[in-house]
């Protein structure tokens, strides 16, 4: 049985919804709604003021399927460019205090929703009587496009307004901003990497499967890519696209002549993503996130068959030794080049392996960090885990990550020691 409950912001009141033991507070905008003559720009603080229901859990970003659903299952969940929400869930608004956890979704930019069940908050924020946020930003071209004379990657600025919004306000949520971890999977612990080059707001980072083997655009390559994506949307200019309908724009991105242009580059990354401009990001990347690796303690996790998730790829040693070099090499890295810059990390890998066919495979830790497993139910990377199993390694996962949250160490040893969880 779920009742309302208010939270005083400085912006307003807001109405969630207890249950459980938990309020969640949801749909609360951290940005203006990016459309209009905002389509493509970088976020701007939001308007809202007075009172504002945040009882329900709001829109994801526009986006295409995602090529993980095979592995994943698939989601049904509204989508609207008036996405720039984040949700909260917290033990109550009570000016206590708690370690704070950000989380920013996967989906290798172009797919997902922090708004979504997979990522329901409520049981960590229950257990480690912890504040949970789980922040929507703008995927794929809407967040990543890149031609001469626009802001870059505005997709990670919306992910920095997020946090902006969260050191700002959280305290009446019953958070402590000085208290905050950046947590992530995928593109999403990719980005927190690229935040970590440039003036970040946290010290203390959980990077699951960041794919960092797949290396981010130069400004050439997006421009290139951009262009193409321009033509095929028929717009002569991104004055033009912020005219056209968003289905014409999603419609764009499978354009024979947009893929002709990925597959030209010959190499592993996603259509739209983070772009190396000189200004939002440094031009000499690697040395720079190598450096980055300084700026905060970190859990790094990764799964042992990260391809298996991935169409036209397998469980076997060729899947496994493309998904080290992809994921689980640069984790390592990262964790060997933090301890050597003076900071802390832990090593964990994800061998659970329900399936022959997806194996330990990208994503498979996403059911247990969460214990979100009922919103997995129809996932085919989980058929036939056995109940015990499944729960124990949720337990064991999610005690880990709470104690790291919670600025404590996980129960095994620190980097380079790998833990496997299964």
């Amino acid at each position: 049985m779920s009742q309302t409950v208010q939270a005083a912001l400085r912006a307003g009141t807001l109405t969630g919804v207890r249950a459980g033991g938990v309020c969640r507070y949801g749909a609360i905008p951290y940005a203006q709604a990016p459309v209009g003559p905002l389509r493509f720009a970088p976020p701007q603080p939001p308007a809202w003021r007075g009172d504002l229901d945040a009882t329900g859990r709001g829109a994801v970003a526009p986006q295409l399927p995602s090529r993980l659903r095979e592995a994943m299952g698939d989601f049904d969940a509204p989508q609207s460019e008036d996405c720039l929400h984040l949700t909260v869930w917290t033990p109550a608004a009570d000016g206590k205090r708690r370690p704070v956890v950000v989380w920013l979704h996967g989906g290798a930019w172009q797919s997902g929703g922090g708004a979504l069940d997979w990522y329901d908050g409520s049981l960590l924020a229950q257990r480690g009587d912890v504040v949970v946020v789980a922040v929507n930003y703008r995927l794929a071209a809407l967040g990543w496009l890149y031609v001469p004379g626009q802001t870059a990657n505005v997709g990670l600025l919306d992910q920095e307004a997020a946090i902006d919004w969260v050191l700002e306000n959280i305290e009446a949520l019953g958070g402590d901003p000085q208290r905050l971890t950046l947590m992530g999977q995928s593109a999403g612990a990719s980005s927190i990497c690229a935040m970590l080059t440039r003036k970040p707001r946290f010290s203390r980072a959980i990077l699951q499967s960041a794919a960092l083997g797949r290396g981010f655009r130069s400004a050439q390559q997006a421009e290139v890519l951009g262009q193409a994506f321009l033509r095929a949307a028929g717009a002569d200019s991104l004055e033009a696209a912020r005219a056209l309908p968003v289905a014409a724009l999603l419609a764009a991105q499978q354009a024979p002549e947009v893929m002709a242009a990925l597959r030209a580059e010959d190499s592993s990354r996603s259509l739209f993503g983070p772009v190396v401009d000189g200004d939002t990001l440094p031009l000499e990347i690697a040395p720079a996130l190598r450096r980055a690796a300084a700026r905060a303690d970190v859990l790094v996790s990764y799964t042992r068959d990260e391809m298996a998730a991935f169409p036209g790829h397998a469980t076997d040693a060729a899947g496994q030794k493309l998904g080290d070099a992809l994921f689980g090499a640069p984790s390592r890295l990262w964790a060997q080049d933090a301890v050597a810059q003076g900071r802390q990390a832990w090593l964990a890998r994800f061998d659970v392996a329900p399936t022959a066919r997806f194996g330990a495979c990208h994503c498979i830790e996403l059911p247990f960090v969460f214990d979100t497993r009922q919103a997995f139910a129809a996932a085919p990377m989980l058929a036939g885990l056995p109940p015990a199993q499944a729960e124990s390694l949720a337990r064991r996962t999610q005690a880990a990550w709470i104690a790291f949250i919670r600025g404590e160490a996980p129960d095994w040893p620190a980097a380079p020691h790998l833990q496997a969880l299964a």
